[in-house]
């Protein structure tokens, strides 16, 4: 059976043809749009928080400078997308929705006129419809409080775009920048409450570390000298009111004899039975003792911290610190006279410093 065509069937043909035709011409047009912008070069973004779902996060985008300078851009856009090629799907919990620009962006021509665009939740915008001057020099452009993805230690990319038009449609320069959440890693220290104390007859410093020694000799009593010896204590504490530290034990004792100690003060006098202490810095009678030192707050008790002033009362507070303190070492002068009288024999006591922080 042979087939007719009117006329106007014909005509129809005609005209399909030619829009196919038109349609196909098309398409390499398109993506040579897509493809022919330049590519940015030394890009980065800079967030100010990396952690998952942060907000008010700050992005700071910057390049080199753009390569094509002799257009001038209307528009910028950094799409974020799960991944650098393909179709672009935003990451969750992105968002733009209520960023803002930190300053006037740099480099992309005009210094002043830039706004955001918080119309795309997924992309980072900025727009200056009346720039006309051309791009140059290093681009910097800071936007603020925008939303992190919520994923944490997850990639995602930042496709970077400027345009020639102030509508984000005619690309001029692109460049894909990765970035990360991370987890955000919590460092926690305990400090309980402390307190450092040594004695001994030597010390480095105020390092307790290297204190030694536990004998005081005062070499032989005499009627016309006074027999001397130091020790030292060191302490330090975080305690809210400080600590003190006080003298325990009694006189210098051989058998039932005893060399009298000064219970209520009183300088060295030689030719006198006498047992006493100070904290003081610059005894002349007898020459004994030294100055506190260290970084710390304490100081030494009133009725010892007085030149030439001796003293020994059992349980007394000698030395004291009224709130947390870094350490001090004391030296602790001893003094014994003895009088014409004193039986022969050895004499001896223990003394024990003890140190009670106040939390």
């Amino acid at each position: 059976m042979k087939r007719s065509y009117t006329k106007n069937q014909s005509k129809f043909s005609i005209i399909r043809a030619v829009i196919i035709a038109v349609v196909v011409s098309a398409l390499p047009a398109m993506y040579a749009t897509q493809t022919s912008a330049a590519p940015i070069t030394t890009r980065s973004i800079v967030l100010s928080n990396s952690a998952g779902a942060a907000t008010g996060v700050g992005y700071s985008l910057t390049a080199a400078a753009l390569p094509t300078t002799t257009t001038a851009v209307k528009s910028v856009q950094v799409q974020m997308c799960t991944s650098a090629t393909g179709a672009c799907t935003t990451p969750s919990g992105f968002s733009s929705a209520s960023s803002t620009l930190v300053s006037q962006p740099t480099g992309l021509g005009a210094a002043t006129g830039w706004t955001v665009n918080t119309a795309t939740p997924g992309s980072l915008r900025i727009v200056n419809a009346s720039n006309a001057t051309l791009p140059s020099g290093a681009v910097a452009i800071n936007w603020a409080a925008v939303v992190n993805p919520t994923a944490v230690n997850t990639t995602y990319y930042g496709v970077i775009t400027t345009y020639s038009d102030s509508a984000w449609t005619t690309a001029l320069d692109t460049g894909t920048v990765a970035l990360s959440t991370s987890a955000q890693i919590q460092v926690a220290l305990t400090v309980g409450e402390t307190l450092t104390f040594c004695t001994g007859t030597s010390i480095t410093g105020q390092n307790c570390g290297t204190a030694t020694g536990s004998l005081v000799s005062l070499g032989n009593g005499s009627v016309s000298s006074t027999a001397t010896g130091t020790s030292i204590i060191a302490a330090s504490t975080n305690g809210n009111t400080g600590y003190s530290v006080t003298v325990n034990g009694g006189t210098l004792t051989s058998g039932a004899n005893t060399i009298t100690p000064l219970t209520t003060g009183g300088t060295s006098s030689i030719g006198s039975k006498q047992f006493g202490i100070n904290l003081a810095a610059a005894n002349t009678t007898p020459v004994v003792g030294a100055a506190v030192t260290g970084a710390g707050t304490a100081a030494a008790a009133t009725n010892y911290g007085i030149n030439n002033t001796f003293r020994f009362a059992n349980g007394e507070t000698i030395a004291s610190a009224s709130g947390p303190t870094n350490a001090n070492t004391f030296t602790i002068g001893y003094i014994a006279n003895i009088d014409a009288l004193t039986p022969a024999g050895a004499y001896n006591t223990s003394l024990n410093y003890i140190a009670t922080a106040n939390f």
